[in-house]
């Protein structure tokens, strides 16, 4: 019977789930099986720079335990800032948008987690040149997106870019460390390198956590932030005091756009999960507490479950009939990892995919290309 699948999901959900299942003792011999069958199907592959880039983490661990490494790493080219298109057949890049957000996140995500440290180092350093960016009045730092058209930076971030605070720090003590760090770090031990992208972090951090300022205390789809030439300077935060951020469609009682919805998506919690790691700091738990009292509070439905609320700013919330499938694999778990005892699953022993599947870091068998450190 022919059926349809996504080639990303399939492989960060299914691959990725037999990856962890396999580590499993009782379950390895039948899901090593179930795993090389998988990258066979042939399934219709992809336009996205996300999904092409997003696979190799997946890949890359199953060559590791069969006999396609060195291929796998042939297979390989250097990239800085990437557009979010690309030919299916040729692999080359449209003139597109270039973004941290929707068909470009798991890409920069996947840079460190896949280690390939030098195309991480490049395109860390072309984002904090092209991508960061500061509201006017608060010098709040966010993300932009990038028009190649026009070199146009546009002043909105996705609640898809929230992975990328917490990666940055992770990378700052990974590739931007002389050696290994302390729980917290302290700013001897980073290179230039490590203590930029570590601040960047941990101000980013702080830009996520502030986009829950809304009645529900939820972080919109889309958040923009105000800046002189939009015209947006003139619009003022619900308290009277000028916000530097701000939801289009968010009136109570208007029909929400997309952007004011909360979909239960986990990135803000994966990167508190992240920092309160590295750091200890417990106000990153504190904030992963006031999130997960309002997924209780505005998106919890009886007698089970969970659903999408409509917008962000309207109480009592307008729910969606729809419970995405990583509220359970990413936000919750992430939740729960947040306050457990970093000795679960600790970051310098596993990797999480962008489902957040734990992978165990390896070294490869065979040493070729970006492999070498």
């Amino acid at each position: 019977m022919e059926s349809y699948l996504h080639a990303i999901q399939t492989t960060v959900c299914v691959l990725g789930g037999l990856h962890l299942a396999y580590k499993t003792e009782s379950y390895w011999h039948l899901t090593l099986r179930k795993k090389f069958r998988i990258p066979d199907l042939n399934i219709p592959y992809l336009v996205s720079t996300a999904e092409v880039s997003t696979l190799q983490l997946e890949f890359r661990y199953l060559s590791f335990l069969d006999v396609y490494w060195e291929t796998v790493e042939r297979n390989r080219r250097r990239h800085a800032l990437a557009s979010i298109f690309m030919h299916v057949e040729t692999g080359q890049i449209f003139p597109s948008a270039i973004c941290l957000g929707s068909r470009g996140d798991s890409y920069y995500e996947y840079l460190l987690k896949g280690y390939i440290q030098t195309m991480y180092d490049a395109a860390m350093a072309s984002v904090q040149q092209h991508l960061i960016s500061h509201s006017p009045y608060t010098r709040t730092t966010y993300t932009s997106e990038l028009l190649p058209d026009s070199c146009r930076k546009v002043p909105k971030q996705d609640h898809l870019v929230c992975f990328f605070g917490g990666s940055l720090m992770l990378g700052a003590t990974i590739t931007g460390a002389s050696s290994s760090v302390s729980i917290p770090p302290q700013q001897a031990e980073f290179l230039e390198n490590g203590e930029r992208d570590w601040h960047t972090g941990t101000e980013l951090i702080r830009t996520y956590v502030d986009t829950h300022d809304t009645l529900t205390g939820l972080s919109p789809e889309i958040a923009y932030f105000r800046i002189p030439s939009d015209g947006s300077m003139a619009m003022f935060h619900k308290s009277g005091v000028p916000s530097d951020w701000y939801i289009k469609g968010a009136s109570p009682g208007e029909e929400a756009l997309y952007d004011a919805r909360y979909i239960l998506r986990p990135e803000t919690v994966e990167s508190l999960f992240i920092a309160y790691r590295l750091t200890g700091d417990i106000r990153y738990r504190q904030w992963g507490w006031q999130i997960f009292q309002s997924i209780e509070t505005h998106c919890k439905v009886e007698p089970r479950g969970y659903a999408s609320i409509m917008n962000v700013d309207e109480v009592p919330s307008r729910k969606e009939d729809k419970m995405e499938t990583f509220l359970m694999s990413e936000t919750l778990k992430y939740l729960y990892l947040l306050f457990d005892n970093a000795s679960v699953l600790p970051l310098d022993k596993y990797v999480f995919n962008t489902e957040a599947h734990p992978l165990p870091i390896f070294t490869p068998h065979i040493r070729t290309g970006f492999s070498w450190t």
